[in-house]
């Protein structure tokens, strides 16, 4: 291309590159996702008596999620898609596992390409909020706060696009020995905010 300074490597993160995402599935055809299935999360939903039940069934994809090959340098920042597939454990729709950032004084950004759902939010202290997810919609995640996605949709994957600092890390094993406070739970066809009675101090 005439004029053009193009990196043979379509995923050259130290010189730029630029990555497709569909809009409607979240995938890309240069990065593959990593998968959480049923299987890997035991102990996040709150009905273990569903959640076995349901295991009974079948290994269900759960959600999945890019592994940009970004430097995990201050500085760098990493992105991709999050698709997290429709269905519940009992009354508790299925949800991401939920994470503190490493470095915990780190915000994210989500920003909603498909679907419906809730960016469920709490810090160590108890603070909680709920935010909304629809297409076109953004979340601001502010530092300090461990943050999950819940698809509300009965049919329809929540895709979302996230940005953070690339160092951050991800600390998993706080809400894997916790849980969150709170949990959004179909009641009469709506979504509604619960007590998690599996929280532990």
């Amino acid at each position: 291309m005439s004029g053009f300074n193009v990196s043979n490597d379509p995923l050259d993160f130290l010189r730029g590159c630029s990555v497709g995402f569909d809009l409607k599935s979240g995938l890309s055809e240069k990065v593959d996702t990593g998968k959480r299935y049923l299987s890997q999360m035991k102990g996040i939903f709150a009905d273990e008596a569903a959640y076995d039940a349901l295991l009974a069934k079948g290994d269900t994809l759960v959600y999945e999620f890019h592994g940009m090959p970004v430097p995990e340098k201050e500085g760098d920042l990493a992105f991709g898609c999050s698709i997290l597939y429709p269905g519940k454990v009992g009354d508790e729709y299925f949800i991401t596992k939920g994470h503190f950032h490493t470095i915990l004084d780190t915000a994210e950004v989500y920003y909603c390409l498909g679907g419906s759902g809730y960016m469920l939010l709490e810090n160590e202290a108890g603070d909680y909020s709920a935010h909304e997810l629809a297409p076109g919609q953004a979340v601001y995640v502010p530092k300090g706060y461990a943050h999950r996605s819940v698809n509300t949709s009965a049919t329809e994957k929540l895709v979302t696009f996230f940005v953070f600092r690339a160092d951050a890390g991800h600390d998993y094993g706080t809400i894997e020995q916790k849980g969150y406070r709170k949990l959004i739970l179909e009641s009469d066809g709506k979504p509604v905010i619960a007590d998690n009675p599996k929280w532990r101090l």
